[in-house]
């Protein structure tokens, strides 16, 4: 899978995860009860981590994106991030809201109890029951960690392998160089020498026919010298 192809599977389910962080940070605004929100905001808590992940595998994959195709991948990371500051700012604010709304029941209650016999404790409950869904919630997230980091080892030994690949045949690719270079070089000796050989073979027979323009004007010399006499 190349770096593109995995960075828009990332994407996607970053999109999902915070589509439903909205939604569940969006709900607690209707909840009347304080233990409901704060089990919801738990669970949103949970997923953040969750799309936090997913920010940190994307941010792996923008540092194996070449640099010349580096740009728009940079772009998106920098929004996917923003939405996550975003959402994460939201929920630390219901979070403040829902505590300072817990202190002042808790006030109440405790005023309650000071005059009443019979105490079910109900808040306590509540607490506990919250706390094995937290578990529960912890569980599943450790168990999603946990597919998405040997996902993301599989993809990274794809990749890996990839680059070693291309990386034996620029080194193939090299030493193919080297060889025609040495060809070159011997043919360019080769060459260097049938030229001076040519030059050899140039000066021997402007020689040759030097010599024989000078006999024939010697015969010739004679021939007339000869008749004169």
């Amino acid at each position: 899978m190349s770096e593109a192809a995995l960075f828009s599977s990332y994407e996607q389910d970053f999109d999902v995860i915070i589509q439903s962080v909205v939604h569940r940070l969006d709900s607690t605004r209707q909840q009347i009860s304080v233990e409901e929100r704060k089990a919801t905001l738990r669970k949103a808590e949970l997923e953040l981590d969750e799309a936090d992940d997913i920010v940190n595998q994307l941010e792996v994959i923008v540092q194996t994106v070449p640099p010349s195709f580096k740009s728009p991948f940079t772009a998106r990371l920098k929004d996917v991030k923003a939405r996550l500051s975003t959402q994460k700012k939201v929920s630390k604010d219901l979070h403040t809201q829902a505590n300072r709304v817990d202190l002042l029941c808790d006030g109440q209650y405790s005023r309650q109890a000071a005059y009443s016999t019979d105490n079910p404790y109900p808040t306590e409950r509540t607490r506990l029951l919250a706390g094995v869904q937290t578990l529960e919630q912890g569980s599943g997230r450790l168990e999603s960690s946990t597919r998405l980091a040997l996902e993301t080892e599989e993809r990274g030994a794809s990749i890996l392998g990839a680059l070693t690949a291309q990386r034996e045949q620029i080194i193939n690719a090299g030493n193919t160089l080297n060889q025609a270079d040495e060809h070159i070089g011997r043919a360019s000796v080769t060459i260097k020498g049938m030229i001076q050989q040519m030059y050899k073979q140039r000066v021997i027979y402007t020689a040759i026919g030097i010599f024989f323009v000078v006999l024939i004007a010697v015969i010739l010399y004679f021939k007339i010298v000869g008749r004169r006499r």
